[in-house]
């Protein structure tokens, strides 16, 4: 479900036609989260770390408004829930888009992640099926330490979805960590709604 903004008594509209208008309104940082506790919990659980990441990630862009705003044809809408949209890697190393959607339950949302990773491997090329709008695009590079991210985009598609990849898990003296990377466009998003999201993801890290 989404309800659409009223743009004229909307307190971001002057923000959202300035950004609206340019030719790269996104914006993105790089920062660590701790996820010492997180990792330990996904094994107690039994599930992979990977939908684990992926199930608070989603819960804490649930629980920021701005992050549940989409553009469609101009205007913009509120969704209820937001699901993720994740690059799937196959056994050939090509990669195709997911539909994972939103669980409360982690264990449950393991066995969503498992069913979509086992369909992407019977597919071909990148887009495996019909997307909805209520998405974040999501990737994982446990391959790299990453300090900073940039992201292939078109200019002329209409693109609204925040965009977050998490990298290489490491361990320093006990402690783990992972880069998270978050590109949002600035007319739904100012850096303030970002910090909310990162304070969010990092508590339910913690648990």
């Amino acid at each position: 479900m989404k309800q659409k903004l009223d743009l004229d008594t909307w307190n971001r509209k002057e923000h959202f036609l300035f950004f609206k208008q340019m030719d790269e309104p996104f914006y993105g940082i790089t920062t660590t989260i701790d996820c010492t506790q997180a990792y330990t919990k996904a094994k107690a659980l039994g599930i992979s770390f990977f939908s684990y990441y992926l199930h608070k990630t989603l819960a804490a862009v649930n629980a920021i408004e701005n992050f549940r705003y989409r553009i469609i044809e101009d205007e913009v809408y509120l969704f209820d829930v937001i699901d993720a949209s994740a690059t799937v890697m196959r056994e050939d190393k090509t990669f195709g888009f997911s539909y994972m959607a939103s669980a409360e339950d982690p264990i449950d949302f393991a066995q969503i992640v498992q069913t979509e990773i086992e369909r992407i491997q019977t597919t071909t090329g990148i887009f495996t099926r019909e997307y909805p709008d209520n998405l974040i695009h999501f990737s994982a590079l446990p391959w790299i330490n990453f300090t900073s991210l940039s992201h292939a985009r078109s200019f002329t598609w209409p693109d609204s979805c925040p965009k977050i990849s998490f990298g290489k898990l490491t361990e320093e003296n006990g402690k783990k960590s992972i880069p998270i990377s978050v590109h949002v466009h600035h007319g739904l998003v100012d850096g303030y709604h970002v910090g909310l999201f990162i304070e969010r993801l990092q508590q339910l890290m913690n648990e």
